[in-house]
């Protein structure tokens, strides 16, 4: 009889899409693990009775949460982490030794992995635009906050933005945008914004496969703008393929999607992953 091995998984409704399962097999077989990584299908209506299988698991090494529970889950928990407790998101979930559950947030530090380099440059000013007040943008409003930069947060609804603002960062500096704004050309005159930081987040769906293009005009664009969307399907977004034709600097969502995955693996399997191996990683996940 072979013992059971531990296990992780993702969770979420849809789930077939999820590169997970992916990102966390090529690592358990890069670093010989006996453990392995599944995904399951958890719909709304079974959460809890999924959640209270786990408890009873001691295989069981925790799940990364996806849409559409990484709020609901909340208080279904036990524990959380103070990072998540601040986010109001939680998209890691472990079991912990005597059983109990405790929530985390890892994709505050994913979003934030592929920036270091920026951000631990000394700059005269730094600014994010930031385009959607969906669940997605609350780790990466609290993220860019933490980093002494001004948010313009544009939304649909300019009233549910000021709400976000104010419950994840409480600062008055912040500005408040229709995400519409952004669509139309504007003849403001930025300088050349030398020794500053301009970052342009997407976190809608929107360029996402299925859904329309980012409707987002580049003379909004500061020179010298990072370009940041968080879409992983397709990873090369329209929005991306016009900043580069703009000569803007770009990141994709698979770099915020392996930086989260990085610190949930070490979470259920004690174990840093070989991320030397990033390269051959972004090509299976591309195939």
């Amino acid at each position: 009889m072979t013992a059971p091995r531990p296990y992780a998984e993702v969770i979420g409704d849809p789930i077939k899409q999820s590169k997970s399962p992916a990102i966390h097999g090529f690592w358990i077989e890069k670093l010989d693990l006996d453990a392995e990584y599944r995904a399951a299908q958890v719909t709304p209506e079974g959460l809890a009775d999924y959640l209270a299988n786990a408890r009873s698991d001691e295989n069981w090494a925790g799940c990364n949460v996806t849409m559409p529970h990484k709020q609901a889950i909340i208080p279904l928990l036990d524990s959380m982490d103070p990072l998540a407790e601040k986010v109001g998101a939680v998209n890691t979930v472990v079991r912990q030794p005597d059983g109990t559950l405790r929530g985390f947030n890892t994709d505050v530090g994913g979003f934030l992995e592929p920036l270091a380099g920026l951000l631990d440059q000394t700059h005269l000013f730094r600014m994010a635009r930031v385009l959607g007040t969906g669940g997605a943008s609350r780790a990466v409003i609290t993220a860019l906050d933490r980093h002494n930069i001004v948010l313009v947060l544009a939304g649909r609804n300019t009233d549910k933005a000021a709400e976000l603002i104010a419950e994840l960062t409480g600062a008055r500096d912040h500005h408040i945008a229709p995400l519409a704004h952004f669509a139309e050309p504007t003849d403001f005159a930025f300088d050349d914004r030398e020794g500053c930081l301009d970052l342009i987040v997407n976190t809608t769906p929107l360029g996402m496969r299925g859904q329309p293009p980012l409707p987002f005009d580049f003379s909004h664009a500061p020179p010298r703008s990072v370009c940041y969307d968080i879409v992983t399907d397709p990873l090369e977004t329209e929005f991306l393929k016009n900043a580069r034709a703009q000569g803007l600097a770009t990141i994709d969502g698979l770099s915020m999607l392996i930086g989260q995955a990085a610190e949930a693996f070490e979470l259920f399997f004690g174990k840093k992953p070989p991320r030397g191996d990033d390269a051959q990683l972004r090509e299976r996940l591309m195939q």
